[in-house]
């Protein structure tokens, strides 16, 4: 089930990270076409400016993946709701300031961003800056409601939704260049509507009886809004560190290279920061499953998950990768046919990119793993050296060394020093000789169950139901358990899994069902999660004529404590069962 669902995650995540990239890209291509070499520098020094409003955005995102994986692990759907009401209201108030700050201080901050001379390099600045902002609310929006569209399992969603998008940014690009002819505003506007617009396609679902998730004033707190912060802390820190690098090598590019270079930088970067969704994908479903799974204190299924990750990583990366090193001039000719200067640059820059990705996913995935799992300060500290710290020591040493040509490598440069980092501090910290995944992931060695304590079956037939019931008494007695209780926890198995087959599962047999029982001290810890439609056992009421559900009320009567949650389109069961209280579980029939 791990690889399942992480594939279908990683789909949806790439596809997400796509909806902040593709409007950048497209106007990075309708700019090159049709406004020249000053006004494509425009854009790409007015790129700070845009990865703020990304920033802030990806901060708030990654607090509500950090946040609802703690409540979907604790099983409570009040503290997700919660969150969705919170983090909309609260991305609604800061947008709209953020946007009229910009408004106010397009000229002053055009300056700050190097583009005071000449004066039509400033003008398209100052032009691209206010049609964009206005798209803040719409943009920060989709960054925030993409957690909760993955949570609620509606993948097709986002697709239309990223599919309006880019159908809107390339007719009102179009329709700017061809017939308004408003230059860099209409160019920057065109991308503001294409967010409204895409924004409107997944309100469609958040405002209809069938949203899982429900908004109200009277649930957002300030406690919560704390929480939203403090975990998208490590992804603001990332953010900000990629604002002050693009500000570093604008700087680097223009002093060295002159507006060609800076143009060229912009062809690279728009072409990069698309490549790199697959990173951002990685890290996105690092961060939510690691969470959840932290949660439920499973070891192996984390183990399993980082696991995956790193392999996936690798081999996007160098699927990517070589993609570009193959195809750059195809792919810069898109943005610029004439051959010169510029062209020659960003074909270079493109393929020494492409050597960077592969290191670029295995750090995203072990960073967020570390903020699921609750090591903010090493977050922190490899976003800080990743996104800012490496890259800019690399860019200036090279400079110095290769001029132009030097600064294309900053990227592979700060991947390899990053990830050598990560790897020398985890071999130090869990002092081994041996690099395996147990000694990348820095968890305790109280952590969880230990792989002998844990039991895992995945269930796809009636058939497997008896012999998972089976396997399941014959743990409880190989850890101690008497009969009895051997029995009760045995005949939970049965009966939760056998309901799941014969009501859930389809008739082509496409459906799973995974079973963990772990032994944590005391207590037992029996999860269920499969595939099927939507069914919340605890609170189901039969309906009339139809049986009672004594199985399932007898089930939940032996749990000390019962979670469920519907989210990733799966359902999750979790029932806790303490050793002291099994005298009271109800007989068996």
């Amino acid at each position: 089930m791990t690889r399942k669902l992480i594939r279908q995650m990683l789909a949806a995540q790439i596809l997400s990270a796509l909806t902040v990239s593709l409007c950048l890209l497209i106007d990075n291509v309708m700019i090159n076409r049709f406004l020249g070499v000053n006004a494509i520098a425009a854009y790409e020094l007015s790129n700070p400016v845009l990865l703020g409003i990304g920033a802030i955005g990806s901060m708030l995102a990654a607090g509500v993946q950090v946040a609802c994986s703690r409540s979907l692990g604790n099983g409570s759907q009040e503290e997700t709701n919660r969150s969705y009401s919170t983090a909309a209201a609260l991305t609604l108030v800061i947008s709209l300031v953020f946007m009229a700050a910009v408004l106010l201080l397009k000229k002053p901050i055009a300056r700050i961003l190097g583009a005071s001379r000449p004066e039509e390099l400033f003008e398209h600045t100052t032009g691209y800056l206010a049609g964009f902002v206005l798209g803040a609310p719409a943009s920060m929006g989709a960054l925030i409601l993409i957690p909760f569209l993955q949570i609620a399992g509606k993948s097709g969603l986002l697709i239309a939704a990223v599919l309006t998008m880019t159908v809107f940014d390339v007719a009102l690009d179009l329709l700017n260049a061809l017939v308004l002819h408003w230059g860099m505003f209409g160019m920057g506007l065109a991308s503001s509507l294409s967010y409204y617009a895409a924004m409107a396609v997944a309100l469609v679902y958040f405002l209809s009886p069938k949203c899982v998730f429900r908004f109200s004033l009277k649930q957002v707190s300030f406690s919560k809004v704390a929480e939203l912060f403090r975990g998208g802390v490590p992804t603001a820190f990332s953010m900000a560190s990629s604002v002050i690098l693009v500000f570093v090598l604008n700087r680097l590019f223009l002093r060295n290279g002159g507006a060609p270079a800076v143009a060229a930088y912009a062809i690279v970067s728009g072409i990069g920061n698309a490549s790199n969704c697959i990173s951002t994908g990685v890290s996105g479903v690092s961060l939510t499953l690691s969470g959840v799974l932290f949660r439920e204190e499973d070891r192996s299924g984390l183990k399993r998950l980082l696991s995956v990750l790193i392999k996936y990583g690798c081999v996007l990366g160098l699927c990517v990768g070589v993609f570009l090193l193959v195809f750059a001039p195809l792919l810069t000719g898109i943005f610029i046919s004439e051959p010169g200067d510029t062209k020659d640059m960003a074909i270079l820059g493109l393929r020494l990119l492409s050597l960077g990705l592969i290191p670029c996913c295995v750090n995203n995935a072990i960073r967020s793993f570390y903020q699921g799992t609750d090591r903010v300060g090493m977050t922190e500290i490899i976003s800080t050296l990743e996104g800012a710290v490496f890259p800019s020591l690399a860019a200036a040493a090279l400079c110095a060394a290769f001029g132009v040509t030097g600064l294309w490598l900053h990227f592979v440069a700060g991947e390899i020093l990053t990830l050598g980092t990560i790897l020398l501090y985890a071999l130090k910290k869990a002092k081994a000789r041996n690099l395996i995944i147990d000694t990348v992931m820095l968890l305790p060695d109280s952590f969880g169950a230990l792989p002998e304590e844990t039991l895992e079956m995945e269930i796809r037939s009636l058939s497997e139901v008896i012999e998972a019931a089976r396997k399941t008494g014959e743990f409880c007695r190989a850890h101690g358990m008497d009969e009895k209780f051997s029995n009760h926890v045995s005949l939970c198995v049965e009966e939760m899994a056998s309901n799941t087959v014969r009501h859930g599962f389809a008739p082509d047999g496409s459906n799973y069902l995974s079973v963990l029982v772990q032994h944590l001290d005391k207590k037992w810890v029996l999860r269920f999660r499969d595939d099927c439609r939507s069914f919340d056992p605890v609170h189901y009421v039969p309906p009339e004529g139809q049986p009672d559900a004594l199985g399932i009320r007898l089930m939940l009567a032996m749990a000390d404590t019962v979670h469920y949650t519907y989210s990733l389109n799966l359902n999750n069961l979790t029932l806790i069962l303490n050793e002291k209280d099994t005298g009271n579980a109800p007989a068996t029939a």
